[in-house]
């Protein structure tokens, strides 16, 4: 479980078909073999390490549902280690699951961003959403979009001061929101 609270903008330094390295000056050196990291909020299992990197295996699942398949040797990317149980939870609870792959519409710091429409019956004005693993507060919803404001500390400390309209970005929506439909829906004769 992580809290959406960005420790370090890492880069991806090496890649191949199911395994990629990322460069990490603070986070890899806390991190041992076989603990999570969120990288731009997917949740990865630490296979090895080194002073400055930190490598994950990545399965075709997370490839496909995420935009770690399409990140390019030197492209930044969003670190975070899990809370610890006597952590302070400031953000949001996060827990690495990636729902889709969303696109930028407008840039910081009124970041706008569309995602698929079956994703945003779990978003509401000033709830909570992952946006490349950042804790964000939704606002400004439509049908197929919503804007999160990207104050100036969290564009300079993560991606999302580097993304520009098209851009890709990973979107966990509330898992709250979506454990409640689930629980509800054989009492509102739904299936979820």
């Amino acid at each position: 479980m992580f809290s959406g609270i960005v420790e370090e903008l890492g880069s991806l330094s090496r890649a191949d078909a199911a395994r990629r390295r990322f460069r990490s000056s603070l986070v890899a050196r806390d991190l041992g073999i076989g603990d999570s990291v969120a990288v731009s909020g997917a949740c990865l299992t630490v296979v090895a390490r080194g002073g400055d990197w930190l490598e994950s295996d990545v399965s075709a699942e997370t490839l496909r549902r995420t935009t770690l398949g399409s990140l390019r040797i030197g492209d930044l990317v969003n670190l975070e280690r899990p809370v610890r149980l006597s952590d302070r939870l400031s953000g949001h609870v996060v827990l690495g699951h990636v729902d889709a792959v969303g696109n930028v519409l407008a840039p910081a710091p009124d970041l706008r961003v569309r995602i698929p429409r079956h994703l945003m019956r779990y978003c509401v004005e000033k709830g909570p959403v992952a946006v490349d693993g950042v804790s964000l507060t939704i606002f400004d919803l439509d049908d197929e979009s919503f804007s999160v404001a990207v104050i100036p500390y969290t564009a300079e400390h993560t991606t999302l001061g580097h993304k520009s309209p098209g851009d890709a970005v990973n979107i966990e929506v509330d898992v709250t929101a979506k454990q409640i439909e689930k629980l509800l829906a054989p009492y509102l004769g739904r299936r979820s």
